[in-house]
C-alpha cells in the first residue's frame, strides 16, 4: 500500500467509519430539509403566481429557488464522496495518499475524510 507499509489501525478506521457514517447521517437530514424548503417555496411560488405581485418579488423567489436546487445538488454530491470513503474504508485504501503513498495526517481525514491525497500532493496539483 504505502511505501513503508504504513495504514491506519482498524481502531483507527472503525473511528473514521462511525465519523463518515455520522456525517451521512447529518448530511441527509439537511438534504431532506432542504428538499422541503425547496418544494415549499416552489408551491408558494405557483400560488404567488396567481396573484399580481411584483417583478422583483418574483425574480427574487426563482434565485432563491435556485440556490435550494444548487445545494440539494451539493448535499447529493457530498454524500456520494462520503459513501466512497465508506468503500475505501472496507477496501484498505482510506487514509493513504494517491500520490506520495503515505498516510493523510488524521486532522485532514477529520474535516474532509473522502480525501484521497494529502495537503502537500493536493496543493501541488
Amino acid at each position: 500500500m504505502s511505501k513503508n507499509n504504513e495504514k491506519w489501525s482498524s481502531e483507527k478506521l472503525l473511528y473514521f467509519e462511525k465519523l463518515v457514517r455520522d456525517k451521512i447521517d447529518s448530511t441527509k437530514e439537511e438534504l431532506e430539509s432542504t428538499k422541503k424548503r425547496a418544494e415549499q417555496m416552489r408551491d408558494a411560488s405557483q400560488n404567488n403566481a396567481i396573484y399580481s405581485s411584483h417583478m422583483a418579488d418574483a425574480s427574487g423567489d426563482h434565485v432563491e429557488l435556485e440556490q435550494s436546487y444548487y445545494m440539494i445538488a451539493r448535499l447529493e454530491k457530498f454524500i456520494k464522496y462520503l459513501s466512497k470513503a465508506l468503500q475505501m474504508i472496507e477496501d484498505g485504501t482510506f487514509g493513504v495518499c494517491v500520490m506520495c503513498n503515505k498516510m493523510i495526517p488524521q486532522a485532514r481525514l477529520e474535516e474532509v475524510p473522502h480525501t484521497t491525497k494529502c495537503v502537500g500532493c493536493k496543493e501541488r496539483i
